[in-house]
């Protein structure tokens, strides 16, 4: 059916059909029926024909925005992934209250950002297909783990210098504090989607915070759950 059929057709209730939107609607709407793809279906198994059919456009349409399959996964990486980390760097550049707040918000945000959204299901993705296809991996790693950590690192060197945080070795420090996000939704999309090992998420959280402020603090004050 060709995309000038199916424009005749219903769109979801409250909203115009997808094909009846706006041109530069198309490459938002592609990126995400991409990053549902993929975590669905793994980067492997995912077809761009597939992708265009989700997304509700010609699988020429799609060629119109993106070259291949590794170019939509970049794409889906930089413009969702990345632009949220762009925000806790404009975060961290401008805060003016003390870092153990700003650790604490930006723990948060990282979290919401993820384990609320779509992305949550990228972690494990990588994870299981990062030794098919290395050139992904790294630039997954590149622009997404490699920044991260520069963003958390940044944060407890602020600490430091401020006198509010103990010297620490701040790389591994970092790598201790995102283990447990990255860990969690791994379970999520593992244990917990076969029903083996429920995970309470919100207290998954919590704990984790109250460890990590409590545990770089120069003088730990206060007992568990008022981090």
């Amino acid at each position: 059916m060709s995309e000038t059929t199916r424009a005749t057709g219903p769109g979801s209730e409250g909203e115009p059909p997808r094909w009846q939107r706006r041109p530069d609607e198309r490459p938002s709407e592609i990126l995400q029926a991409a990053l549902d793809s993929f975590v669905e279906n793994g980067f492997a198994a995912t077809r761009l024909e597939d992708v265009a059919s989700r997304a509700g456009v010609a699988k020429g349409t799609l060629y119109l925005y993106f070259d291949s399959k590794e170019e939509l996964f970049k794409a889906v990486v930089r413009e969702i992934i990345v632009t949220s980390l762009e925000r806790g760097e404009q975060l961290a550049e401008s805060y003016q209250g003390p870092t153990t707040d700003l650790l604490r918000e930006l723990l948060r945000g990282w979290w919401d950002t993820i384990h609320r959204s779509r992305l949550t299901g990228l972690p494990r993705l990588m994870l299981s297909e990062a030794a098919n296809f290395p050139d992904l991996a790294r630039y997954y790693f590149d622009e997404v783990v490699q920044r991260g950590r520069r963003l958390f690192a940044r944060t407890l060197e602020r600490g430091i210098e401020r006198g509010e945080f103990r010297p620490m070795d701040v790389e591994y420090t970092v790598r201790i504090i995102m283990a447990p996000v990255v860990m969690a939704l791994v379970w999520k999309h593992t244990m917990v989607k076969c029903q083996i090992d429920g995970l309470a998420f919100d207290c998954h959280l919590q704990a984790l915070i109250d460890m990590a402020v409590h545990g770089v603090l120069r003088t730990p004050t206060g007992g568990p759950g008022r981090a």
